[in-house]
């Protein structure tokens, strides 16, 4: 008689690698975190298919919505090889909500994405704990997400972030308001914590050739690791922003990323109007003037590559310069007059004096 053959195990979806207990457990750890966010317009609640959002409630009548996405970049792979992720999920927030706020609006909810080869609910729960007391103090509620366990697509240990921000702003607030922008007006700089979220690939090449490992010591923050020290956060700047707007002296905000002051500030001017800035009215970090000689990049490629200290721009009239930089202070903000707009003869663009100080 034939034997039969051994039945075969049936297969799991934790034999292919991916764990449904696991993300059913961060779910569990993170729902608290989300609550903590309710906002007028959101319970923050998470489960559902979608995440609903009342603008009625929110206190709106005639409101513009404004989106935003955007990730971390590749900060992602310095926090991954020094296990540091505490600032990481507020890197993530800012990069969308700055986005937003510079058109003039609140922030009302945000979703995040989180991709992965294979789930480490501590590791996935530090980065969104980080997104809620972002999405906090930002007023902005945490409504939903996701996770998504990839074997195979992503290296052991990697992972990735994603992150949807939406706000709203009524129809007259928008911002910029380009049609009042006039030569004379007032370019105000608020202070950068860092970094930011732009220009790590460069970072990287910059630790890699000096030879220094994330453990050495940050030789630009005394007390500091040089992993610690990159990894300070993006500065949050929508309370004030908004405190700023409520002055009624902005007519337009740029938020500082990768292409620094020299390619954003031309997005919010109009035609015909170049930003005179002077580089000497402000201080950068430390960190920029250890990048610039560590990688001997020139000043001019410094300034459209990284924020260089600057992280947000105002565009102001010059009788309401003095107010709008009180707004930035009483909100926390390190402000500044940088510049002035002048005539130009075409496209705006960016016209430097001075140089930068180390």
């Amino acid at each position: 008689m034939k034997k039969k053959p051994p039945a075969r195990k049936s297969l799991t979806y934790r034999d292919a690698g991916v764990d449904i207990d696991a993300g059913e457990a961060l779910v569990e750890r993170i729902a608290p975190l989300a609550r903590a966010t309710r906002r007028s317009g959101a319970d923050a609640d998470l489960g559902g298919f979608g995440g609903l959002f009342d603008l009625k409630a929110a206190g709106f009548h005639d409101p513009i919505l404004v989106s935003g996405t955007d990730g971390v970049g590749t900060k992602l792979k310095v926090a991954i090889e020094t296990g540091i992720f505490a600032g990481i999920g507020q890197d993530l927030v800012a990069m969308c909500v700055n986005d937003i706020v510079v058109q003039g609006a609140e922030p009302l909810f945000f979703l995040d994405y989180y991709a992965t080869g294979k789930l480490n609910v501590d590791q996935a729960a530090a980065v969104i704990e980080g997104i809620a007391r972002a999405c906090k103090e930002s007023g902005c509620a945490l409504i939903g997400g996701e996770t998504a366990e990839m074997p195979g697509l992503y290296a052991r240990g990697d992972f990735d972030l994603a992150g949807f921000a939406v706000g709203a702003v009524e129809r007259e607030a928008v911002l910029p308001k380009m049609e009042k922008m006039t030569a004379g007006d007032v370019l105000i700089g608020v202070a950068s914590s860092g970094v930011h979220s732009n220009g790590f690939s460069l970072v990287r090449r910059a630790v890699k050739d000096a030879g220094l490992s994330y453990k050495a010591k940050a030789p630009f923050m005394p007390g500091k690791t040089l992993g610690e020290a990159l990894l300070v956060p993006t500065r949050l700047y929508v309370k004030g922003a908004l405190e700023a707007v409520r002055t009624g002296g902005v007519k337009g905000l740029a938020h500082i990323t990768g292409g620094g002051i020299t390619e954003n500030l031309p997005r919010a001017l109009p035609n015909g109007l170049d930003a005179l800035v002077d580089l000497g009215a402000w201080t950068p970090n430390a960190v920029f003037g250890w990048l610039s000689q560590s990688t001997r990049i020139e000043e001019g490629e410094m300034l459209r590559t990284f924020n260089c200290g600057i992280g947000l721009v105002a565009v102001v009239a010059a009788e309401q310069a003095g107010h709008v930089i009180d707004a930035f202070q009483e909100s926390g903000e390190k402000a500044w007059r940088i510049g002035m707009l002048v005539s130009g003869d075409g496209e705006a663009k960016v016209r430097y004096t001075g140089v930068l100080k180390s």
